[in-house]
């Protein structure tokens, strides 16, 4: 029996059920009559399927039932549900409720809320008419409800609403503008979202006769030309971002005082900075990044708001200057991205000055600087700072404690001296690409980790000149998911401890000197999905455990060390392994083509699927690399074709592909975010997974 269809039972047998499993605070009953009036079991995680018989509950005011499990057909019974004022049925998992069509609505005459993000409505035609219906609706969300294409040229609409989303529904501007125009002309509206749909062509004029609207969002759709200079002053957040806009934004938004948060990101906007936005004094967030601004960030370009302003970000424009901007003013400040542009010059103090910042992100100029002591001084209260792909040099110091929830990305910079223990402390550290030395052994000292806190999940030091032996105290990092030591100097054996990093999904130790076998403890490291060992010297022979155990693998690299080549049946258990052509040479021919079963894309012999000539000539670099030092004098002689290829394929691919990134704004700035955008989503998503969990824990 599902949770919803309980209902058939009496209504004081039905509270009593829900008060018996713990939801006591999410019903409540008439005190004198003992009817149910409101139902909220909001984020439960109930499942099953919405019964008919909730229907029968005719004294429900409100109903939420809003981010759970339910899935099947939304049954028309709910229309029965006269004195329904509020009904939430949106953002259910995997968006497995469907509505056959949106006719019941008219049995709800009292209705003010309805939320049915996430419910399928594709088959329901009549959505515009069945919300017309409904005379006293206020707030109106269907978002992502897959909404069909309507064509309406008259159609009296809902004068009462003032919030409306119909984000991410795929509508095009012939079909949902006549309906909205419409809607503009009743001037109630205050909060519109049309975010990722399909809409195209300009910017309708319409928008600026909307003079009680307050919240507008025409992100990541398809909108051209100029921006209008028709808004209306009663604007307080606006989002135009991720859209074909170009064109000159001065004098734009002069008279929108009321703006708090203006996002113009991924467009195709240009000019100098941006006079228009000096008088802008009550903003809080602004978002130009992605366009084509240039010129100088002068002292005062945003002089107004310097007491208002929370986050700022201008990145992946074409700014420059040989001073950094002074942003000393801008005491309420939390977020500063400046990446991706020609700034130059050193790292102003104003910086160290921003007492509330809380994410820094400067990577990607052309800045020269020794790393100043000041930048030590916010770190309590950071929790993200990228510094990378500048000049700076200088050492780190050796804090008492780096925040926990720190992520932090110096790589490609020309830091050097040891990297003290206490940076370990980190969640997201990536140093790579520096001048690094020393041993990180140290780090096993770390002791003020609590009982509740998160350790260390991306470390990357590869490209460094870091030596000695690997930790042996791997066990304090069990939360690690990428491991990146490569190109370093590190020697000695892996140790049996780095079996407790549970999580741990990529592992790159190629290119140092390490040495012995390979620990039978990291088969315990199941969720593997990358594993490079290449170029070290390695020994013995492969364990049996690495096709049964590790069956996530990817990547799997151990060439160029001195294992026992013996290729093991196991291997070929590895079911996700990426490889194309299967190693000539080695033992693998041996095996019965039925081996290979389950593995459509290998080619090559023993199978009677034969490789293209290219594969035939790059077979050697396929993802599982097996050889031993023997062969190295032949991959000596293949690396000098390789490196030529490389050569001249850098010729032709980079005009071919850099060279359309150059001339098409859009491709450049999708293909860029995409490289920038790796890195952060693993640290944001990681973020998130462990915050909730540590709430868990708290409570």
């Amino acid at each position: 029996m599902t949770t919803m269809e309980r209902f058939h039972l009496g209504e004081k047998e039905k509270t009593r059920k829900i008060v018996a499993d713990g939801e006591e605070s999410g019903v409540e009953c008439n005190n004198q009559t003992g009817h149910v009036t409101m139902l909220d079991l909001y984020y439960l995680y109930l499942e099953g399927k919405i019964g008919p018989s909730l229907g029968e509950l005719q004294y429900l005011k409100h109903l939420n039932l809003n981010y759970n499990f339910f899935k099947g057909i939304l049954p028309p019974q709910l229309g029965n549900l006269s004195n329904l004022q509020s009904l939430d049925l949106g953002h259910n998992y995997q968006q497995m409720i469907t509505c056959e069509n949106l006719d019941w609505l008219s049995g709800l005459p009292l209705l003010r809320q309805l939320d049915l993000s996430g419910v399928n409505g594709s088959k329901a035609i009549h959505w515009p008419q069945a919300i017309n219906k409904m005379p006293f609706l206020t707030k109106l969300h269907l978002s992502n409800t897959q909404l069909p294409t309507i064509y309406i040229s008259h159609n009296n609409s809902s004068k009462s609403l003032i919030v409306l989303d119909l984000s991410g529904n795929g509508l095009i501007s012939s079909s949902i503008y006549p309906w909205l125009l419409n809607l503009f002309s009743t001037n109630s509206l205050v909060h519109l979202d049309l975010s990722y749909n399909n809409l195209n062509g300009s910017i309708p004029n319409a928008f600026g006769n909307m003079t009680t609207l307050v919240y507008l969002d025409l992100s990541w759709n398809e909108l051209e030309g100029e921006i209008p200079k028709t808004f209306n002053t009663s604007l307080v957040d606006l989002d135009l971002s991720q859209n074909q806009l170009h064109g000159s934004i001065q004098d734009v938004f002069a008279n929108l005082v009321s703006l708090e948060s203006l996002d113009l990101s991924g467009n195709q906007l240009e000019g100098e900075m941006l006079k228009s936005l000096r008088d802008l004094c009550n903003l809080r967030r602004l978002v130009l990044s992605s366009n084509n601004f240039t010129g100088l960030l002068e002292k005062d370009f945003l002089a107004c708001s310097n007491n208002t302003l929370e986050a700022l970000d201008l990145s992946h424009n074409r700014f420059k200057g040989t001073s950094f901007p002074n942003l000393s003013g801008f005491s309420q400040l939390r977020e500063l991205y400046l990446g991706f542009n020609q700034l130059n010059g050193t790292l102003p103090e104003s910086l160290g000055q921003l007492h509330q910042l809380k994410r820094l992100d400067i990577r990607s100029n052309s800045l020269q600087d020794v790393i100043p002591n000041w930048l030590w001084n916010f770190i309590p209260n950071l929790t993200w700072l990228n510094i990378s792909n500048n000049h700076i040099s200088g050492t780190l110091p050796n804090l008492t404690s780096y925040p926990p929830y720190l992520g932090m990305d110096m790589s490609s910079n020309c830091l050097d001296g040891s990297i003290p223990q206490s940076i370990f402390n980190a969640q997201w550290l990536d140093f790579s690409k520096n001048m690094f030395s020393g041993s990180i052994s140290l780090s096993c000292k770390i002791t003020n980790q609590s009982s509740w806190s998160f350790s260390l999940s991306h470390l990357d030091l590869s490209s460094n000149r870091l030596s000695r032996e690997l930790p042996q105290c791997w066990e304090q990092w069990k939360d690690l998911i990428v491991l990146n030591l490569a190109n370093n100097k590190f020697s000695g054996k892996i140790k049996k401890s780095i079996g407790l990093l549970h999580h741990m999904q990529t592992l790159h130790l190629r290119n140092n000197n390490l040495t012995g076998a390979l620990p039978s403890s990291l088969k315990n490291c199941r969720d593997l999905h990358l594993v490079d060992l290449g170029k070290n010297k390695l020994s013995g022979r492969l364990p049996s455990w690495i096709g049964g155990s590790l069956s996530h693998l990817i990547v799997l690299n151990l060439r160029s060390n001195e294992f026992n080549v013996t290729i093991l049946l196991n291997l070929c258990q590895l079911r996700k392994i990426q490889i194309s052509k299967i190693p000539s040479n080695t033992q693998l021919q041996s095996f019965n083509a039925s081996t290979y079963d389950g593995n459509p894309g290998l080619c090559g012999p023993p199978l009677s699927k034969r490789c293209p000539e290219n594969e035939e000539k790059s077979g050697e670099f396929s993802f599982i690399g097996l050889s031993s030092k023997k062969d190295d004098i032949q991959d000596d002689a293949n690396n000098i074709w390789f490196y030529g290829n490389i050569v001249l394929g850098f010729i032709i691919g980079f005009w071919g592909v850099c060279g359309t990134l150059l001339l098409n704004g859009s491709w450049r700035y999708a293909y860029f975010m995409f490289l920038n955008e790796i890195k952060d989503r693993l640290y944001v998503t990681t973020t998130i997974i462990m915050n909730r969990l540590r709430r868990i824990f708290q409570s």
